[in-house]
């Protein structure tokens, strides 16, 4: 078939058109950004203050209602947030710490949150993300605190309880595991595979029937099986893809997590917790006292006032025995009048109470 190239070319001349004018655009917007900085510069607005979670979810929730294809919402929202992220970065650039290191979902999540524009700081374990924020050294963390298939992550639980630290924002990140070895590797001669042993549980009845003389080996990280299998004839990690890109492995079966839904939950924690964004979702601790009924009074000014209580996970309180502290999501903000009133009568019930966070509710 011939090449029509009057129209083609009309339509390349279109486009180009189109680039020219979303780039005087982008630069619009990204002066605009500047002058905001000086503005909050003037008012004595602290570095963490530059980043607004709930002005945030406001724009990107717009953007993916507005949305009228053909691009996909999740496309165009992961668009408009590298630009804000770039924006961000020439009002003040942020210094964000994550369970690391490179290569992990966490930092996944943390893409997803801040976009390529932030400083990234990997940290060995989830205290050491917790510290670097609470010093200043890093203006945000980014944590896992729940996984679909195995649980909560009890080390994050349990820091916030001593933690002065607010949850400022969640990513909810749908998670694949890639089996993965030396380029030119082969899934019959694997002998041993590393991985976290969350992700090692969640491929359980893979790797039952696929490797099941294989040795399975626990590590601090996928990123850390990623480094150990490559260099190791006969050893293979479950990690994410870009743990493959990172460390130059082949992927040698994609997807292997026994769940399709396999999710898990992160938090963005920082010095203050985000103003009000329409839909959001507040954290806390509570504990009652030792007594029949407890949790049901604790639980009941929740019901009384409508509210969705989405969330409750008890831990060991670790000031006596048999004591437990109970960690609760409630869908709206602590501003909200009806989550208030019911903060208030909740609190006065509690013999332990403390607001973790109240932030904008990821979207899924």
């Amino acid at each position: 078939m011939a090449e029509d190239n009057g129209n083609l070319e009309g339509r390349r001349q279109r486009i180009d058109a189109i680039d020219a004018e979303l780039q005087a655009l982008l630069n619009e917007r990204a002066r605009l950004a500047g002058e905001i900085a000086e503005i909050k510069r003037a008012e004595g607005v602290n570095e963490a203050g530059f980043y607004r979670p709930e002005r945030e979810a406001q724009v990107l929730r717009t953007v993916r209602e507005r949305n009228e294809g053909p691009l996909p919402d999740d496309e165009v929202v992961r668009l408009f947030r590298e630009i804000m992220s770039a924006c961000l970065a020439l009002e003040r650039p942020l210094t964000v710490a994550f369970l690391g290191p490179e290569g992990t979902f966490t930092e996944a999540a943390l893409d997803r949150h801040f976009g390529q524009s932030v400083a990234r700081a990997p940290m060995g374990a989830i205290g050491e993300v917790f510290r670097e924020v609470e010093a200043g050294t890093a203006h945000y963390g980014v944590v896992p605190v729940e996984n679909s298939t195995e649980g909560v992550v009890t080390h994050t639980l349990d820091r916030f309880v001593r933690s002065p630290l607010a949850i400022c924002g969640e990513v909810v990140l749908r998670i694949h595991q890639q089996l993965m070895a030396r380029p030119g590797g082969e899934l019959a001669a694997v002998r041993r595979v590393y991985s976290h042993q969350q992700s090692l549980a969640q491929c359980r009845e893979w790797l039952d029937a696929h490797l099941p003389e294989a040795e399975r080996v626990a590590v601090s990280s996928n990123a850390e099986a990623a480094r150990l299998a490559a260099g190791e004839a006969g050893a293979a990690a479950i990690a994410a893809a870009a743990a493959a890109d990172h460390h130059d492995l082949a992927i040698l079966a994609a997807n292997i997590e026994d769940e399709p839904d396999n999710t898990t939950r992160f938090l963005v924690i920082g010095p203050e917790e985000a103003g009000p964004s329409g839909q959001d979702k507040t954290t806390l601790v509570v504990s009652g006292r030792n007594r029949s009924g407890t949790l049901q009074a604790l639980l009941a000014p929740v019901a009384a006032h409508g509210l969705n209580l989405t969330r409750v996970e008890s831990r060991p309180s670790r000031q006596a025995v048999w004591e437990y502290l109970f960690f609760l999501d409630i869908e709206g903000h602590r501003q909200d009048p009806a989550v208030a009133a019911a903060l208030a009568e909740l609190e006065a019930e509690a013999s332990f109470y403390r607001i973790l966070g109240s932030y904008p509710r990821a979207a899924t």
